[in-house]
């Protein structure tokens, strides 16, 4: 068996793991990895941890704060890179790892899965359903533009709208590649949707129609209009969105989403607006078909009324029965007059009849008898309800003198049923009160605070007194405060009853 080796230095865990790191840096200081990434964690503070893994290894890697910025993708579990960086370890929990400089997907078809995999998933949601889109406005009143202020699609846009049909336009300067470009078009989708329906001092009124523009690119180029937080932004705009991004052969997901695709800038304008020549003279014609269909309508009705003017009937011919019906009406008129007289002279003579002397003096006759007979009956009547309604108010003035005899009685009663409660409760009173005690001579002591003292130990010295007699009251002041023992209790009254024989309980009799 072979002796240990006791030449060996011995080295600490840290100074192991320090050779392990510096041989690791020196060996591999500058590396190039192409590998699939697994779990992905994007840290609080700005760092990013994944897993690069192919079929049969795994290797740690991490993006500082500082470098991920510079990294274009929105990296995800699947997704095939190139990495290239530094090779070191992570001596607390003795693995080693790939510190990233540069990372970029490897080649188009990574990028192509990692497309089609982000169209699945919001399809999936719904998001690119046509029941969504809306219809653009035929003639918008302004237009919003999403694009870059230094491009040519701005120009392209502008010099096409003023050709077609001029119109307000509101230009949202963004990046349209890079880093940050897909949040900067988000965000102008959103504000242009945040913006009061009409102009404010400050604001502007909000677009009516909004266009996202970009010129053509590759793939990598147009990647920001892939992002999903452009595609949701889009979705969520309550304004027509047109999407000209890239030229007619590039697809990308807003394409998807937007409510109209346009191939490229410039058919984004032609959409927009429509040509103010072409209004004109489509106003022009239909006013001259307006024209011509009112007069049409005109002659026609012109027509009908020569027609209908032909076949009325003239003056004459309407009026001829209504006058023949009044020559008739006039002839009969005089013989009428003289026949209605003549049955008014016949009604008025026999009225006349009926209206003699002889017959007025008897009718009133009669009638004399008939109110003299109703009199006499009224007066019976008259005399002999008096005479029960005397007798009724005699019977009930009686009743009433003896009830109130009744009353008086009970009055009288009840007064002196409460005059004897009252001096019985005054005698009450007096026997219980304290100034009954005071009059045999007793004084009662109070406190300065009006409180009763009822023991010679409560009282202190100099306290200030105050003594009511049964005549008045006395202000002291006390002195030393002397307590005497209780004097013994004399002995009941009972125990001084003499015995039969003259003597007492406790003596006997002297004689």
């Amino acid at each position: 068996m072979n002796e240990p080796r006791l030449n060996l230095p011995e080295l600490t865990v840290s100074e192991l793991s320090a050779a392990l790191k510096r041989t690791i840096e020196d060996a591999y200081g500058y590396v190039r990895v192409r590998g699939e990434l697994g779990k992905v964690s994007y840290h609080g503070n700005g760092h990013v941890y994944f897993d690069l893994k192919d079929d049969s290894a795994c290797i740690a890697g991490v993006i500082w704060r500082k470098t991920a910025p510079r990294i274009k993708l929105k990296l995800e579990a699947g997704l095939e890179v190139v990495i290239t960086g530094r090779l070191t370890t992570y001596p607390n929990r003795s693995q080693y790892q790939i510190v990233v400089e540069t990372l970029e997907p490897a080649g188009l078809g990574a990028l192509m899965a990692l497309l089609e995999e982000r169209k699945t998933r919001l399809r999936a949601e719904g998001l690119f359903d046509e029941a969504r889109k809306q219809l653009l406005p035929f003639l918008p009143a302004s237009i919003g533009v999403i694009t870059s202020p230094t491009g040519a699609v701005i120009r392209d846009i502008l010099h096409r709208l003023a050709d077609r049909f001029p119109r307000p336009v509101l230009v949202w300067p963004v990046k349209v590649q890079g880093d940050g470009s897909a949040a900067e078009v988000a965000g102008a989708i959103a504000g242009f949707n945040a913006l009061p329906e009409f102009a404010t001092p400050g604001l502007p009124a909000r677009p009516e129609l909004i266009i996202v523009a970009r010129g053509g690119g590759s793939l990598e180029d147009l990647w920001s209009f892939n992002e999903e937080i452009v595609v949701r932004a889009a979705a969520e705009s309550f304004i027509p969105l047109i999407s000209a991004v890239g030229h007619e052969t590039d697809v990308t997901l807003i394409d998807f989403v937007a409510d109209r695709r346009a191939p490229t800038p410039t058919a984004a304008a032609e959409m927009a607006v429509p040509v103010r020549a072409d209004l004109l003279l489509s106003v022009d014609s239909l006013a001259r078909r307006a024209f011509a269909s009112w007069r049409r309508n005109q002659e026609a009705r012109c027509t009908e009324l020569r027609a209908a003017a032909r076949v009325l009937p003239g003056a004459d011919e309407v009026l001829a029965l209504p006058r023949q019906r009044l020559d008739l009406a006039a002839a009969g008129l005089a013989r009428g007059l003289h026949a209605n007289a003549q049955i008014h002279r016949v009604l008025f003579s026999r009225i006349g009849g009926r209206l003699a002397p002889q017959l007025l003096r008897m009718n009133v006759e009669r009638r004399r008898e008939r109110f003299s007979g109703m009199a006499q009956r009224l007066r019976a009547s008259l005399t002999a309800n008096i005479t029960a309604a005397r007798t009724q108010i005699a019977r009930q003035h009686e009743r009433v003198g003896a009830f109130g005899a009744r009353a008086e009685r009970a009055v009288g009663v009840i007064l002196d049923q409460r005059a004897m409660l009252y001096e019985r409760a005054g005698q009450l009173l007096a026997a219980f009160s304290y100034r009954g005690v005071l009059a045999r001579g007793f004084a009662l002591v109070r406190d300065a605070g009006g409180l009763p003292l009822r023991a010679a130990a409560s009282v202190s010295s100099g306290m200030r007194l105050d003594i009511e007699f049964s005549d008045g009251r006395v202000g002291a002041v006390a002195g030393d405060a002397r307590v005497t023992p209780e004097a013994a209790p004399s002995p009941p009254l009972r125990s001084r009853r003499r015995r039969p024989g003259g003597g007492s309980e406790g003596q006997g009799s002297l004689f």
